[in-house]
């Protein structure tokens, strides 16, 4: 029997939850500030995995996420699919509850509806009970926004999923369980006469795995650890969901918390003691390799992650850092991205910029690659390859004010308000040069550029960070500094990512 190695998605694909629709496998993840947003995933033996498409192209309000906010916008998504179609529910710690559905994977899907307003409403998720015809939804509270942490609420919901029935009840005070805290991301199911909560706690980095059980969906619920790290290396095992495939085998998909790389997605295998309760992994610890599912074998797959941009299209796992403008990205007969010089007037903080067109850092040591050629003549124009979290990097092109290019090497550190200089600038007199980032263990970052004589390492190592719930990002951009009138675009193109 063939086996599968954790983790199964080796970069961050935070707080995932799956369902199943006959023989195929979805699964989303949170998105956070980034557009477009929600994730879709597709698989058909739980362990391969490609990425199919976003079910949210912009996040709401529009005018709030017109700048990055990198932590807000979409937390923890659930995934079902009910009536024929599909349905993912996610809190915007900000606003509240959102649901959006479709009737297939591939939508067309609904624009996003508050079924609950208020601060600090997170990790909700629906059941349509079969038994009773009653729907209900769970969610949890974060404390930065309410004021409150460490319990569950439950309501009735209406069947379609547009209201709540009721104001609510406490169904889980995690404060009354000795040793817990932080108890969040509840995923709400039916099984065997019982209702469970699978919900994690503890924090993200060194938590558990817990499950609840009540006769009654309002309770009350006993509770139990099902997953933690035990003698492993995977520290904090957190939130995720069960699936059952049409054989009859259960499964789990969780998180595990790998700083600058984010939250990468592990496989457990899931099984029901003589009790009745869940067990995850072996006896309750995360397993590293473990033999497959029973499911019919497929060929090696994982989200796409180079890209040629064919007639200057990006692919899907390209995502802006907020909502972004047509005018950002221009298509052509060709290939290469050309993205315009877009004026700021902060152009020394990558962080701040809404034009980042970003996508995950791998989790394993590995090489990225990108061409790019500067076509703009404005003075200041500039145009690189970032390695963007609480900290930043990134070496590019950048038009002098002789009119002349130069290839630039910056960074900041957490604290710093600008960016300033990691080597100092060198002429590149063809306005075009090979970028390269070596990510070696612990997310190290070397730069390289090459102008035609070979790589040449550039400036010192640069430790990768994350933000604070969201792995660091690599991300395209183009610049330009205040002014009126078209500025000029560059051109990336070729880009690869490569195991070292």
């Amino acid at each position: 029997m063939t086996t599968y190695q954790n983790p199964i998605l080796n970069a961050d694909w935070s707080d995932p939850d799956v369902v199943r629709v006959g023989d195929d496998f979805y699964l989303t993840a949170s998105s956070f500030g980034r557009a477009p947003g929600l994730p879709l995933l597709h698989s058909r033996d739980l362990v391969n995995w490609t990425l199919v498409g976003h079910a949210l192209e912009r996040l709401e309000p529009e005018a709030e996420f017109a700048r990055p906010r990198h932590d807000c916008g979409v937390w923890a998504p659930s995934i079902r699919h009910h009536d024929g179609r599909f349905w993912i529910f996610w809190g915007d710690p900000d606003q509240g509850i959102f649901q959006v559905n479709a009737p297939e994977i591939l939508g067309p899907w609904t624009r996003p509806h508050l079924l609950k307003a208020g601060r600090g409403l997170i990790d909700p998720c629906p059941l349509w009970d079969d038994d009773s015809g009653e729907a209900y939804l769970v969610h949890a509270w974060a404390r930065s926004r309410a004021g409150v942490k460490n319990r569950l609420t439950g309501h009735r919901m209406h069947p379609d999923a547009t209201s709540l029935l009721d104001e609510g009840k406490l169904i889980v005070d995690a404060d009354g369980i000795p040793g817990w805290f932080t108890l969040e991301g509840p995923k709400l199911y039916r099984h065997d006469g019982w209702f469970w909560i699978l919900a994690p706690a503890g924090g993200v980095e060194s938590g558990w795995q817990g499950a609840f059980r009540a006769r009654d969906f309002f309770g009350p619920y006993e509770e139990r650890i099902v997953l933690e790290q035990k003698d492993t290396d995977v520290n904090g095992p957190h939130q995720g969901g069960w699936v059952r495939t049409a054989a009859g085998e259960d499964w789990f998909v969780h998180f595990q918390q790998r700083g600058a790389y984010g939250r990468v997605v592990h496989l457990q295998p899931m099984r029901w003691d003589t009790d009745g309760w869940p067990v995850l992994g072996n006896d309750g610890a995360p397993v590293a390799v473990h033999p497959r599912p029973a499911l019919p074998p497929q060929p090696p797959a994982a989200p796409a992650t180079d890209d040629d941009f064919p007639g200057g299209r990006y692919g899907r796992q390209w995502q802006w850092t907020a909502n972004p403008q047509d005018a950002w990205a221009t298509q052509h007969s060709g290939d290469g991205l050309r993205l315009t010089c877009v004026r700021s007037a902060d152009v020394h903080d990558l962080r701040t910029l809404p034009n980042l067109l970003t996508q995950r850092l791998p989790g394993l040591p590995s090489a990225v690659e990108v061409e790019l050629c500067l076509d703009a003549e404005e003075p200041g124009a500039r145009a690189g390859l970032a390695v963007l979290g609480d900290a930043f990097g990134w070496i590019g092109l950048e038009r002098g004010t002789d009119g002349g290019v130069q290839l630039v090497h910056r960074f900041a550190e957490p604290v710093a308000e600008a960016e300033r200089d990691a080597a100092h600038p060198r002429p590149a007199p063809q306005g075009r040069v090979r970028l390269r980032i070596e990510i070696g263990a612990g997310a190290r970052c070397r730069f390289f550029y090459d102008t035609g004589a070979g790589p040449t390492p550039s400036g010192p190592v640069f430790a990768a960070t994350p933000w604070r719930w969201v792995g660091a990002l690599l991300g395209l951009f183009a610049l330009a500094p205040e002014g009126t009138g078209h500025a000029g675009a560059a051109t990336f193109e070729h880009f690869r990512i490569t195991a070292l």
